[in-house]
């Protein structure tokens, strides 16, 4: 790769400078030669307060931190030959102070006060337009490009793993797919917001979304193998519940409507299921539930009132768990209280070190806590329900 400094001012940067991402556009700067947020990049992610030290910065004098510009060989995106491969949130964060998206604060006569860039004296703009932008201007093959997208950015605000797949796997699925899946008030934000933990535009839910996705194409992988099937054809088969896996597979197709229709799919069966929404919906792993559960049938009623009656049952210490309880049958998902130390204590002492399944007597370190009475049976985690097994007893030995 061929690198080369060069210095390209602030009046340079945001002339021709136009944000078209909420019709499904570029950001291009430069006179229309720069896209400053190519496929491959994350969303912009600064705050208020991030862009205005950004504008602080430069009204110092204080040098920013280099941008990395890469050439492209074949113009696109309304004829850009140049795209930024770091410095994007430096770039928009410039460009939308000059045209006026935003004010910072500045101190005049001791006071505070918001000023927008067009509310400047006519020598502080001037200032602001003359900043010089060190810029290394970088020449080579997609591949290489990509390679130093990565390790440039080791050192910035670090990227999420999904940021950086969209980086590798980049291409017209992705882009297709950040649509759906990635901006703020996005689709998949206002149809699963609910359900989903984390940022629309870290990635976050574009990742999730293909979590579940890959995990539905691995089952069904698994499904279609052959009774003659080899180990091999197996690990195969389950490489693909990996997201770069499912990214390589579609990173050449033109659009990501499979993935919408299966992410819709997976939050209509939620709300079929689970209708009474509730905060502890939040984050839950609603793709992988539906991916082994959707084909069953279920009383949405029954199933509501007993998710009223778990959350009630002060043994469950761990309430999120009721849903992964009621779709598994897996009493691991409620954390159930366990028997503290002097419950056990007072148990061993009762039973004098003797196992009442096996007739052994052990050390109070070779026994566990457990509950006479199951609690699915109605057992409470009280001193008369607490008896010490034997591990091997305990755990089904």
């Amino acid at each position: 790769m061929e690198i080369e400094l060069k210095s390209i001012t602030v009046r340079d940067l945001v002339a021709g400078y136009q944000d078209e991402t909420l019709r499904g556009g570029p950001i291009v700067g430069l006179g229309g030669r720069l896209d400053i947020r190519p496929e491959y990049q994350r969303n912009f992610i600064y705050n208020l307060a991030q862009c205005q030290a950004v504008v602080h910065t430069m009204r110092r004098g204080f040098p920013l931190n280099s941008i990395y510009y890469a050439t492209r060989d074949t113009p696109d995106h309304k004829g850009a030959d140049l795209e930024v491969m770091d410095g994007q949130q430096r770039s928009i964060a410039i460009c939308q102070y000059v045209v006026g998206d935003y004010a910072v604060y500045i101190e005049r006569g001791g006071v505070p006060m918001a000023q927008e860039f067009h509310n400047l004296p006519a020598a502080e703009q001037q200032a602001i337009l003359d900043y010089q932008l060190s810029v290394y201007f970088c020449t080579g093959t997609p591949a290489e490009k990509l390679e130093w997208f990565q390790i440039i950015n080791i050192a910035g605000m670090k990227l999420t793993p999904q940021e950086l797949r969209n980086a590798v796997y980049h291409g017209l699925w992705v882009t297709a797919a950040k649509r759906y899946f990635s901006a703020q008030y996005c689709p998949a934000q206002k149809l699963g917001g609910n359900y989903l933990r984390g940022a629309a535009n870290r990635q976050e839910y574009l990742e999730t979304a293909i979590e579940w996705a890959a995990d539905a194409a691995m089952r069904e992988a698994l499904a279609a193998l052959p009774k003659t099937a080899t180990a091999n054809d197996e690990t195969a088969a389950k490489a693909k519940a990996e997201i770069t896996s499912y990214m390589a597979a579609h990173q050449q197709q033109a659009n990501a409507d499979e993935l919408w229709n299966y992410f819709q799919a997976v939050i209509r069966w939620v709300q079929q299921v689970f209708p009474a929404k509730r905060s502890l919906m939040k984050g839950l792993p609603w793709g992988i539930w539906y991916n082994q559960f959707h084909r069953r049938e279920y009383d949405a009623a029954k199933l509501e009132a007993r998710i009223v009656e778990l959350l009630q049952d002060d043994e469950v210490t761990k309430p999120g768990g009721v849903y992964g309880y009621l779709l598994t049958g897996e009493e691991k998902y409620l954390n159930l209280r366990a028997f503290n130390l002097r419950q056990k204590q007072m148990a061993f002492e009762r039973q004098r070190g003797i196992c009442p399944r096996c007739k052994r007597k052990f050390a109070f370190d070779q026994m566990d806590g457990d509950h006479i009475l199951p609690w699915a049976h109605g057992g409470k985690t009280t001193d008369e329900n607490c008896q010490m097994l034997c591990r091997k007893c305990n755990r089904g030995g």
